[in-house]
């Protein structure tokens, strides 16, 4: 054996050490690796007292999560004024009881809810790869197996939330009246958000967005109508991320730099309108605490909730 040969062989046994070593690490520690990020977001009238919003997302819930579960049951200690969930809860047929226990505490608290896909139809096996093609975005529109949604929402609106699918309402949200408006998850053709669009109410401190997939077609409207933050999840922050570049893919049509966190969203931001105006929406998007039970791995993008205080502008 030559030496050329000697030295590939060895750098070539070195990259599939390290693609091993990733891979242990994404399914083992980092998808396990939960986090709670926080952010202050400045849209309530000048001279406000602030609120807190607790936005869990994404937890594609399997009965045997009992970490995942205590984690988010352990949330509560925050006592925030609101809770949102963005949906996307379950990843089994049998997920609805332990999915109630771990929002059990923050029950405790008011709160609003919007669907996602996987909380009507399980999850199934799937080429991963899948993940990095454009036509990702575009979701089958064939149910894979229905999981309990009625029994779901049933649980959630008997624990005090509001069911924000394709619906708008009142709230009181830490002191301030609150005005919400959501829709059914875009992300499989659900979103009817022409049924409850209209100007944002003048007698409150605030119009907020609910979404599950940040559609740009969903995001461009609530914006316009004057939603002055606009919650949503989905993407799992691209959940395969690199380090110093960030997510390779959003599975939507938002772009990547938007894939988890908060930024500035207005009609046209994904591209006909690149200036942003002075009253320019904020967006958050949650990263989401799970993963489908097909592809359990994260890297460089830990599982999430998100402690969002809300201020004076």
């Amino acid at each position: 054996m030559t030496s050329t040969t000697g030295t590939a062989l060895t750098t070539l046994a070195g990259v599939a050490a390290t693609g091993v070593a990733c891979v242990a690490y994404a399914a083992l520690v980092e998808r396990n690796w939960f986090t709670l990020r926080e952010a202050t977001v400045p849209v309530l009238p000048p001279g406000s007292a602030p609120v807190t919003v607790l936005q869990v997302s994404d937890l594609h819930l399997t009965p045997g999560q009992r970490r995942k579960i205590d984690w988010v049951r352990d949330l509560a200690s925050l006592a925030p004024d609101f809770v949102v969930n963005s949906g996307d809860n379950l990843a089994h047929v049998e997920a609805v009881p332990p999915l109630l226990r771990a929002m059990e505490p923050l029950m405790d608290y008011p709160g609003a809810f919007v669907l996602g896909s996987n909380d009507r139809y399980a999850p199934v096996p799937k080429n991963p790869a899948r993940y990095l093609t454009p036509g990702y975005a575009k979701a089958p529109k064939a149910p894979r197996g229905d999981l309990p949604v009625d029994e779901l929402v049933d649980g959630l609106v008997a624990g005090g939330w509001s069911d924000l699918d394709n619906a708008r309402t009142t709230v009181d949200m830490g002191g301030h009246r609150v005005e919400l408006v959501g829709v059914d998850d875009p992300h499989i053709d659900r979103d009817r958000y022409a049924g409850v669009s209209g100007p944002a109410a003048t007698d409150v401190a605030l119009t907020l967005g609910l979404v599950h997939a940040p559609y740009q077609r969903v995001l461009d409207a609530m914006a316009a109508d004057g939603a002055r933050l606009i919650l949503a999840g989905h993407t799992h922050g691209g959940q395969l991320a690199v380090p110093l570049y960030g997510a390779l893919v959003t599975n939507c049509d938002l772009d990547r730099g938007r894939a988890k966190g908060l930024s500035r969203w207005w009609p046209g931001a994904g591209g006909t309108a690149p200036t942003r105006p002075d009253d320019a929406a904020y967006l958050h998007v949650s990263a989401g605490l799970g993963t489908s039970p097909y592809a359990p791995l994260r890297f460089a993008c830990r599982p999430e909730a998100t402690l969002l205080t809300l201020v004076g502008r």
